[in-house]
């Protein structure tokens, strides 16, 4: 599992098997349509699991974070990651 920075400040979240190759493909502007349109793009953060499933849940669950929950795992703040976790009422 893996996080790109776009060029237009976003993230792009994604699982492969296959990081290098992947990478090479969003820099040249093939498979995935959203960081076609916004590269270049940046490695951000790496995260490798035993099973694929595991990465898909990994992955669906930070797709939904904040830009700074997010920040703060790629940094590797853990407590301005708990901070970011905690939710407001």
């Amino acid at each position: 599992m893996y996080i790109l920075l776009c060029a237009n400040d976003t993230s792009y979240t994604v699982r492969t098997k296959y990081l290098e190759q992947r990478i090479t493909q969003h820099q040249n502007g093939e498979r995935a349509n959203y960081t076609k349109k916004h590269a270049p793009v940046k490695l951000m953060y790496t995260k490798e699991f035993d099973r694929i499933d595991y990465a898909f849940n990994r992955e669906k669950q930070i797709q939904n974070w904040s830009k700074k929950k997010k920040a703060a795992l790629i940094n590797g703040d853990i407590e301005e990651l708990k901070k970011a976790a905690k939710k407001k009422f």
